[in-house]
């Protein structure tokens, strides 16, 4: 009977289970990294972005978004949708070519891959014959041209991926069409571009690298015109029009070309060197756009003179007089205009630049072309992430301070709405509003939406301003002058480098009830700040916590301190700073917690831990945890390479004195200190990259490190016996060891002149060292206690202060309650026991149930260094659920991870992008959209040579793959196509039995 009752209660607890947890990786936050590939659908309003690790990303209007990945592991060189269609073509650096495609299902589209190809040459051909290096998705939306590096075209038919062999270009036909003057029939080399004639669909112009360019008619099948240029050609664009060529080339030139009238060959209008007279690099790219009134809009890639600028990155933008060379941080990958009226073809309405750092969108309608804002895609990264903190469920109030804040920043970007708006964001409104805060190297904290699917910026705070750094104020790496040429306009936030690496924030705590906010940085220093709506001028002063408690035989050989400004500072609104404490030795901050309610802030680093009344701006508690015999934690982080950090800062300062030199190695010094800075960390949480172990072992107490503070709590518990509660202070070390200290706060009307006072309480030893990353006290009825000032807003009910306390003590390597106030040992559950993994990251969230919203349960979110995610529950401390979640290779993403308090999480899959996750049923954010077919179809356009009745055909060929006739037929009825059925039945089902196998292949 036990053993029935027994499994009741486990198949019951399973069901429990299935309710509260589930994981998902839901979404990518950021801006995809290595971006190689661009493309635009102006009838979708969808823009594609491919990777070099064969990611393939699409985004519409905000939250629309899809991801897909190539099984091959290639990049990523071409994006191509097909006009007026729902489907898109990437062609791999292996060759390959990918048809995919956003099919309805369960009410939202899914981008799925649905067909690949790869060009064969005859047997014996060499590769080049059908390496594809152009390609050119016909209007007419089943035909794919490919342009080769051995010179050939290729017609393949689409979605099926057929070859049409009798439709092929070769090379042999358009060499015996060229004119013997024209240098005696030489090489052609590649084809560089393939174009389409914008009003007339059966004109193709093929160029090729040599600089001629080839008319070519796909019903006749002959050239019907030659443009002879001669300078290696880089690209095409065929106006409006489509009376004139324009065509870019390797000498910094760019020629115009008439192509109206009957004569066999072109004659060249104009020529143009636009940043000539000294040699130029190539225009890789040029658009010629029509406007309304006046005279059109031209946008060149590249130009720029060799010797002075060869390093820059620029589009210039040409409109009547209005003459800018946008000047970008990173490398160019790829642009294109968005245009506005009937079928995309108005006014050019914005220009959409893809760099390998970050996108930027130009509006091209306001005067002087300012920049819109992204509210997805965004760099992350402008300078590198060293901290994040998540906040959940944001007052309303608080949450409009900070944006109203970030308003008064963003003055500068353009009041017209996003210009992508493809498809329709179906995922429901967040049922709550979440911060995401990001640390940064350069000193600032940056504030995030992360309520719903698109990271949207708030807000951005700057600390830097407090201190005296490296860097000069009248340095600016892009000051133009009156009438320069080319005229420069820097564009885009991406700029790695920062003035002085002990800026970098390491550690953030955000109070929602009060508005208070601690940050912590490299140099030992924590700025407590407080959200103001109006500027203010004001001194902040130091207060300095010396860690070393005067010990004998410690000097400390890292970074020196940083220097806070004496003069008042301006700070604007926001969160603004007004006390300082300052750690000596200067070591970075490892731990930091702040109780809002009761006006303290406590602070770890690798020699010890403080208490700091910011009310009253004294120290209140300095404990040095330092051992005697650990000398590597006197070294500082930064020594190692101080040398290298100090040659880097004064190379820059160099490098700004040099127009000519800057942008070569702006990036390049940037990466180099991006790495040494992950060396240190890496250095410095070695005790955290220890190898897999088996079983517990004892380590030794002449560890390094072993004074380092990981962890810091408050709690209003039981210390000195079970009757009388009092404020506490828990810290944690790398050593194993738990310090408590009772505190005593004077009443609410002497808060400002009596002090507050610590005294030592209660001091555990793990009996086998190993690092302490958490400490939790659970209520009577075990249940975590509630954050500060949360039962005053009546947000979580009272803790239970009648039953006894319990205290949860999580080490790398198991999780130990004790009984409060005798802390004794109560229960425990060993990780490392199981399977060798050790704790790395851990937090306290609230799994709701799936099904009713009368039930959850607390749990412990456990981060391994196997990269599993596991669920503790609470206070019974067994394991849950377990799930694979980052690679165990991967230890910056392991190292990043930060969760939320209702079960989801996040953590950076490169210096870029977040991934999201969710180990919560309820909780979960995901995008769910929906594209619909676009009403324009291209059927009434198709070329002659193509049969009657395919576009039908080309439009359930998709629906062909891997199905059966009667399905299609089903799908055709149901979507009003029942006359075309009734008149070609035999031939539906004589496609689907004959020619199939070669329309999917």
């Amino acid at each position: 009977m036990k053993r029935f009752r027994r499994h009741g209660q486990e198949s019951q607890r399973e069901r429990i289970k299935q309710e509260l947890y589930g994981f998902n990786k839901t979404v990518e936050h950021g801006f995809p990294h290595q971006p190689s590939a661009l493309g635009f659908s102006p009838s979708l309003q969808l823009l594609a972005i491919g990777t070099r690790s064969g990611a393939i990303k699409l985004y519409g209007g905000p939250g629309v978004e899809f991801m897909g990945l190539h099984d091959e592991n290639a990049a990523v060189t071409q994006v191509h949708f097909l006009p007026h269609q729902v489907e898109l073509v990437t062609l791999l650096d292996d060759n390959s070519l990918h048809m995919w495609t956003l099919r309805a299902h369960h009410g939202v589209s899914e981008l799925l891959e649905i067909g690949r190809f790869t060009l064969t040459g005859p047997p014996g051909a060499p590769p080049s014959v059908t390496c594809v290096t152009a390609v050119l998705a016909h209007s007419s939306g089943d035909l794919l041209l490919l342009g080769t590096e051995g010179g050939h075209v290729f017609v393949v038919k689409v979605p099926g991926f057929r070859e049409l062999e009798e439709r092929n270009i070769s090379l042999e036909k358009v060499t015996n069409s060229v004119p013997e003057e024209y240098g005696g029939r030489r090489i052609l080399e590649h084809v560089e571009s393939l174009q389409e004639n914008p009003v007339n669909q059966r004109q193709v112009l093929i160029g090729y690298g040599r600089g001629l360019m080839v008319i070519w008619d796909l019903d006749s099948q002959s050239a019907i015109k030659h443009i002879p240029a001669t300078q290696q050609l880089e690209s095409v664009w065929w106006t409006e029009d489509g009376g004139h060529v324009l065509s870019s080339h390797s000498d910094g030139s760019y020629c115009r070309w008439k192509v109206a009238g009957d004569d066999p060959q072109s004659e060249q209008e104009k020529s143009e060197v636009p940043y000539g007279h000294f040699p130029c690099k190539a225009i890789s790219k040029i658009i010629q756009l029509p406007t309304e009134q006046g005279p059109p809009f031209l946008f060149l890639s590249g130009g720029m003179p060799r010797a002075s600028y060869g390093d820059r990155h620029c589009i210039s933008v040409i409109h009547s007089k209005t003459h800018v060379a946008l000047d970008f941080t990173s490398r160019i990958i790829d642009f294109f205009v968005i245009r506005d009226g009937p079928g995309h073809t108005g006014e050019p309405s914005a220009l959409v630049v893809l760099v390998e750092e970050e996108l930027v969108v130009i509006d091209l309608q306001t005067e002087g072309w300012p920049v819109i804002q992204t509210p997805y895609l965004v760099p992350l990264h402008c300078s590198a992430i060293t901290c994040s903190h998540h906040v959940s469920a944001i007052p309303l109030k608080l949450w409009e301070r900070v944006l109203s804040a970030g308003a008064l920043q963003n003055t500068h970007y353009s009041k017209k709405p996003w210009p992508m708006t493809g498809g329709q964001n179906l995922a429901p409104d967040p049922p709550q509003r979440d911060l995401l805060l990001t640390g940064h190297e350069d000193g600032t904290v940056r504030f995030w939406d992360a309520s719903g699917v698109c990271l949207y910026p708030m807000y951005k705070l700057s600390t830097a301003g407090v201190f005296l750094t490296d860097s000069d104020p009248n340095d600016n790496l892009n000051q133009g002058t009156e009438g320069e040429w080319p005229p420069f306009r820097k564009v885009g936030c991406f700029d790695p480098y920062s003035d002085d690496p002990r800026l970098g924030i390491q550690k953030i705590h955000l109070c929602k009830y009060s508005g208070y906010l601690t940050v912590a940085g490299t140099a030992g220093q924590i700025l407590v700040l407080e959200l103001n709506d109006e500027a203010a001028e004001q001194t902040v002063e130091a207060t300095v916590a010396d860690l070393l408690q005067g010990q004998e035989g410690f000097r400390w050989k890292g970074h020196t301190r940083l220097e806070v400004r004496e003069e008042p500072v301006t700070f604007p609104p926001g969160f603004q700073p007004f006390a300082l404490v300052q750690c000596q030795p200067p070591a970075v901050v490892t731990a930091l917690t702040l109780h809002s309610e009761w006006k303290l802030v406590t602070f770890g680093t690798s020699h010890g831990f403080g208490l700091y009344d910011y009310q009253q701006k004294n120290n209140v508690l300095v404990r040095c945890t330092l051992n005697p015999s650990d000398q590597l934690a006197m070294e500082g982080p930064l020594s190692r390479v101080k040398s290298i950090k100090k040659s880097l800062r004064q190379s820059f300062r160099r490098i700004r004195r040099s127009r000519v030199s800057l942008r070569k190695h702006h990036v390049n010094n940037a990466a180099k200190l991006q790495q040494a800075n992950a060396r240190l960390e890496a250095e410095l949480a070695e005790m955290e990259l220890a190898p897999v172990q088996r079983k517990i072992e004892p380590r030794s107490p002449d560890d390094s490190f072993t004074g380092l503070v990981r962890t810091l709590y408050f709690a209003d518990t039981f210390l000195s016996d079970s009757s009388h509660n009092t404020p506490s202070l828990w810290a944690g070390t790398n050593g194993g060891s738990v310090f408590a200290y009772q505190l005593r706060l004077p009443p609410v009307e002497c808060r400002g002149e009596d002090p507050v006072t610590a005294h030592p309480a209660k001091e555990i030893q793990l009996m086998h060292r190993a690092p302490v990353v958490g400490i939790l006290v659970l209520d009577g009825h075990g249940s975590p206690l509630p954050e500060p000032l949360e039962v005053a807003h009546d947000l979580a009910r009272s803790p239970d202060m009648q039953g006894s306390h319990s205290l949860l003590v999580i080490s790398e390597e198991q999780f130990k309650v004790f009984t409060l106030p005798k802390v004794s040992a109560k229960m425990k559950l060993k990780l490392t026991a199981i399977d060798g993994s050790r704790v790395r990251r851990v937090g306290v969230a609230w799994f709701g149930s799936n099904r009713t919203d009368d039930y959850g349960e607390s749990g412990l979110t456990v981060l391994t260094n196997q990269g599993d995610l596991h669920v503790v529950s609470l206070p019974g401390v067994k394991l849950q659920v377990q799930y694979p979640c980052i690679r165990r290779e991967d230890v910056s993403g392991i190292a990043s991870c930060v969760f939320t308090k209702h079960g989801q999480g996040f953590y950076l899959i490169s210096p870029s992008e977040f991934e999201r996750f969710s180990l919560s049923a309820r909780c979960v954010v995901e995008p769910r959209s929906l594209v619909e077919v676009p009403s324009q179809t291209p059927s009434a356009t198709l070329p002659r040579a193509l049969p009657d009745g395919a576009s039908v055909e080309r439009r359930y060929t998709h629906c062909f793959y891997k199905s059966s006739a009667r399905r299609v037929m089903e799908h055709a009825l149901l979507n009003d196509e029942s006359e075309y059925l009734r008149n070609n039945q035999t031939t539906l089902t004589e496609l689907n039995l004959n020619q199939l196998q070669h329309l999917c292949e």
